[in-house]
């Protein structure tokens, strides 16, 4: 049971208990001639209270986790009531005082609002009646008897009906908050596994550009020093490692976009030389030192190295050419004077590639081409926007 429930049922046991106290108060001042009668009334008192303590209580209070009674319990419980006081109001009138609380109690323990409204009704009629059987039926005591009981009725349905509208709108309102709650808990487990996807992705597309790159240069480079042998191919393959380890160590530990400090620039600069010595193709870089947004430098570099891996296993060109621009926007181009495209497609989902650029372009609001060359080749831009805030930051960054 909670707190609001018992506070509740506390304030009704102090009400009953005063009113049982008063009613019983006003039984023994009975004149002297019904000093039979007055027991009547203190036991028909007593009755009611009993019916209250140990009935109608367990179902007291508006508040949701109060039961509804069993059909048997619910006419039990309101007709004991109703007949302890019509026989008390017939030998009585002033017994009419304990409609404070069997009225309520008839509502609390009615089954629905139906059951509730009939009963209060049948409830005035059968006190009217008794209030005529007390004046031998008169017109006076009849009229008396109904007209007292009538406006009790009256209140009662009126105070009953706006008490129950109350309790509904409360018991809605709990639902839709429950509703709500739940919708938000399960916003927050979509976005949450939305998140993780979305990671899982990043993550994919990162150990694709950088380690497994790496890896494919070293396994290349141990097929060349198997067949010649030569000390400087052993040499490609202890610094295409190396390379791989730093890398694996940067992207674990979420660093700079680059391997070590240095700049973009520099980053694409002996990333073309590395190539150049991996593969034996010229690779001739062109790159601006200006300050970028720590993640347009991560796409591009990584752009870059998923483009030259491309030229390597795709192209069979001669030579390579990446140019970095920076004026609005920042341009990526990598260019080769290969076989070009081959009628393969931007958004051929044939690994991680293509694919895996243009999605990682999107996410800084860039555009991702790659098109035949004008004469041979293929010519892969990257264009991603730049924003003023976005190089503010970036300064800042590199503020001393």
């Amino acid at each position: 049971m909670s707190r609001v429930i018992r506070r509740e049922r506390l304030g009704w046991d102090i009400a009953a208990t005063a009113l049982l106290l008063a009613v019983a108060g006003l039984s023994l001042t009975l004149p002297q001639n019904l000093a039979g009668s007055r027991w009547v009334l203190v036991a028909i008192t007593v009755g009611v209270f009993l019916i209250y303590a140990f009935g109608a209580r367990a179902y007291v209070g508006i508040h949701e986790g109060v039961e509804d009674p069993a059909p048997a319990v619910s006419a039990l419980l309101q007709i004991g009531m109703i007949s302890l006081l019509a026989v008390g109001v017939a030998i009585e009138p002033n017994m009419l005082l304990l409609q404070t609380l069997v009225l309520p109690l008839i509502w609390m323990t009615s089954r629905s609002t139906l059951q509730a409204v009939l009963v209060t009704v049948g409830n005035g009629v059968v006190l009217g009646l008794a209030y005529g059987y007390w004046g031998d039926f008169t017109a006076d005591a009849l009229s008396t008897g109904f007209i007292s009981s009538g406006l009790s009725t009256a209140f009662s349905l009126a105070l009953g009906l706006w008490i129950t509208r109350i309790a509904e709108w409360g018991v809605e309102r709990q639902h839709l908050l429950a509703d709500l709650t739940a919708a938000q808990a399960g916003l927050e487990t979509a976005s949450r596994e939305a998140g993780a996807i979305e990671e899982r992705a990043r993550l994919a597309r990162d150990v694709h550009d950088t380690i497994a790159q790496s890896l494919t240069s070293i396994v290349m480079l141990a097929e060349r020093a198997r067949l010649d042998g030569s000390p400087a191919a052993i040499e490609l393959i202890e610094s295409a490692a190396r390379e791989a380890l730093v890398e694996a160590r940067a992207l674990v530990a979420v660093t700079s976009p680059a391997p070590s400090a240095e700049s973009l620039g520099d980053a694409l600069r002996r990333l073309g030389d590395r190539f150049a010595r991996e593969t034996g193709m010229r690779v001739d870089v062109s790159a601006s030192d200006a300050v970028l947004a720590r993640d347009v430098q991560v796409v591009l570099l990584r752009c870059a190295q998923e483009g030259l891996a491309n030229v390597r296993k795709h192209s069979r060109a001669a030579s390579a050419q990446i140019t970095l621009a920076i004026s609005d926007s920042a341009e990526l181009r990598i260019r080769d004077d290969g076989r070009g495209l081959g009628g393969v497609s931007i958004d051929d989902d044939r690994g991680f590639g293509l694919a895996g650029m243009r999605d990682r372009v999107a996410l800084v609001g860039g555009s991702l081409t790659v098109a035949d060359g004008a004469r041979a080749g293929t010519d892969l831009t990257v264009r991603i926007p730049l924003h003023a805030d976005a190089d503010v930051d970036a300064e800042m960054e590199t503020t001393p």
